[in-house]
């Protein structure tokens, strides 16, 4: 254990000794995005410090780095290599590190087609709430020991522990990227997404809004121009395409730019993650749809409930991302079978409760 590891473990014990919670931080940059508020007591965890490329082999496409990496510097190390994260995490602000990446699980406008976050983990090392150093997974993609208890970090929001190092697959740059335009409605769109999922078309990142439905299209070049010539619709420059796929990867869209600005009362930005085939929910508000139809954003007076019960019936859950009123839950209620769970697993790795956003999420 290095010199940056035995600070934080003694930091993290010394915590643990007056129960005092802990909010784990790089840089702040998805503060934001935090499913549940950190408690006003909790003392900050700065993983900065943990920073750095432990291990990268580009012919075996892994790359292992600790989590207070920014983000940026690993991007720009893969880019030597013609390589990429193919989820495309969110690069909000231009901040961001490894850590928080990994720990929020968000992905970019690819999610839909080459997976989520979790789906590039290999492995990974972290302290639990005894200060214990423990390591899941590998740094090799066909070493599947601990593979799944890795991949439960992905998501977690840093409720299980704190994030040292992680290995992940990474991919090459596609040879060819091209965005094509159809002017169509959103029943429309879901439709032709639906349709185009079930064809063998180097699908790779969809996005409608207000009438308009852009299809980008990665891949080899000969898959690529088969594709446009099947699907038709009018091609996108690149030029005008890049910031939009980029507003969306960044949540630098117009939608999240209007929400941002302070929304009206009542109103409330709400993303919905629903089965893709799902058509278009009953609901006011305008709309925005990504992920083949996965993903779905929406601006709407409508009351939580009522949100809630149309993404649970489209097979999927509704989270309220900008616009709660004080108190009021971002996301629906677990099941009490899925709440068990949840406070089994958090307990077995944080036994006091340390890095427990509230108090009452925490079995004692």
């Amino acid at each position: 254990m290095d010199d940056a590891l035995q600070t934080l473990r003694a930091q993290l014990l010394d915590a643990a000794a007056t129960r005092t919670p802990l909010d784990l931080r790089g840089h702040g940059s998805k503060a934001a995005w935090r499913p549940e508020p950190v408690r006003a007591e909790a003392r900050v965890l700065d993983l900065t410090q943990l920073a750095g490329i432990s291990a990268y082999e580009p012919t075996e496409l892994v790359v292992t780095v600790r989590a207070g990496t920014s983000l940026a510097e690993l991007e720009a190390t893969l880019a030597e290599q013609g390589q990429c994260l193919a989820f495309e995490p969110p690069r909000l602000g231009g901040r961001g590190t490894v850590g928080g990446m990994v720990a929020s699980g968000l992905a970019g406008p690819s999610r839909a087609s080459v997976g989520s976050v979790r789906d590039f983990v290999l492995g990974a090392t972290m302290l639990n709430g005894r200060g214990e150093l423990l390591s899941f997974g590998g740094q090799v993609m066909k070493n599947v020991a601990g593979y799944d208890v890795s991949r439960l970090l992905a998501g977690s929001w840093g409720t299980l522990g704190v994030l040292c190092d992680v290995s992940l697959k990474v991919l090459p740059r596609p040879v060819a990227t091209v965005t094509l335009r159809f002017a169509l409605s959103a029943p429309e769109a879901l439709a032709r997404l639906t349709a185009w999922s079930r064809q063998p078309l180097p699908l790779n990142a969809s996005l409608w809004h207000e009438g308009v439905l852009l299809l980008r299209l990665s891949g080899a070049q000969a898959a690529v121009d088969a594709a446009c010539q099947s699907l038709g619709g009018e091609l996108l420059d690149d030029a005008v395409a890049m910031p939009l796929w980029n507003s969306l990867r960044d949540r630098t869209h117009a939608l999240w730019a209007f929400a941002a600005q302070g929304l009206p009362a009542g109103q409330r930005l709400w993303r919905l993650s629903v089965a893709p085939h799902a058509p278009m929910l009953r609901l006011r508000g305008e709309g925005l749809i990504e992920w083949h139809g996965g993903q779905r954003w929406l601006l709407s007076d409508e009351p939580p409930a009522a949100v809630h019960e149309a993404a649970a019936h489209a097979g999927g859950h509704a989270e309220c991302h900008v616009g709660a009123a004080p108190g009021e839950a971002r996301t629906a209620l677990l099941s009490p079978v899925l709440a068990r769970l949840n406070r089994q697993v958090r307990a077995s790795f944080d036994p006091l409760g340390l890095f427990s956003p509230h108090a009452s999420t925490h079995a004692h």
